[in-house]
């Protein structure tokens, strides 16, 4: 029994991260295309979330039948649940990706929008983030996770200096209106993709000592 759930458990576990990264290159190429008025590239990503949600369901199938079929207790149990809700946060990744395209097929209609320079810095810090998000839960790392929760501040502090940008920008230019909008809602979907990332490495911490740490920021301070 035990070397069956282990097999299982070990193919969930290459599930995950297959999905992890499929998820990346999604969030990848949607800010490519972001920043280089890509269409088709745009339209891949689009077309790709499709794909990624069918992976999602199949991983949750499997998890539902490892604690059907083996009824797993204590790690194993925290396990099967920390790749359920990691699943989940994956998903709603490649979502705000496949939005992120979908402002940049927007913006590639009108002239081109000067580029804050923040947002290099956030995608950079954002991808980071979800690498090492995910980099904690192979590793089974509590530290790399907190790491990771900590660091979602610097991604808000960006997202809010691009904001601040785009405003001046549309306030000075009227023509800027639709186009700058379009470029501040691609840039909150970036700053939630972040978010999930921090789901993910509150999971691990979840998952490695059993301590819940979501909406507890204090927890979060704790080695």
């Amino acid at each position: 029994m035990a070397k069956h759930l282990q097999r299982d458990l070990d193919r969930l576990r290459q599930h995950i991260l297959d999905l992890a990264e499929r998820v990346q290159a999604a969030i990848r190429n949607a800010i490519l295309a972001l920043r280089t008025r890509d269409v088709p590239l745009a339209e891949e990503v689009i077309g790709g979330d499709d794909d990624i949600d069918e992976e999602e369901n199949y991983v949750e199938e499997e998890c539902l039948k490892v604690l059907a079929l083996h009824q797993p207790v204590a790690v194993d149990l925290r396990y099967v649940t920390t790749v359920l809700l990691i699943n989940t946060d994956l998903e709603r990744m490649a979502d705000l990706a496949a939005n992120i395209a979908e402002r940049a097929l927007v913006l590639a209609r009108f002239p081109a929008i000067p580029v804050p320079a923040d947002l290099q810095r956030m995608t950079d810090l954002t991808s980071t983030l979800v690498r090492q998000a995910i980099d904690a839960f192979v590793n089974l790392d509590a530290k790399l996770a907190r790491t990771v929760c900590r660091l979602d501040d610097e991604v808000d502090r960006h997202n809010k200096t691009i904001i601040g940008e785009l405003i001046r920008l549309m306030r000075g230019s009227p023509d800027m209106v639709e186009p700058g909008l379009s470029f501040f809602s691609a840039t909150r979907h970036l700053e939630r993709i972040a978010d999930h990332a921090t789901n993910i490495a509150e999971d691990v911490i979840y998952l490695v000592g059993g301590e819940i740490v979501r909406h507890r920021p204090s927890a979060m301070c704790d080695e």
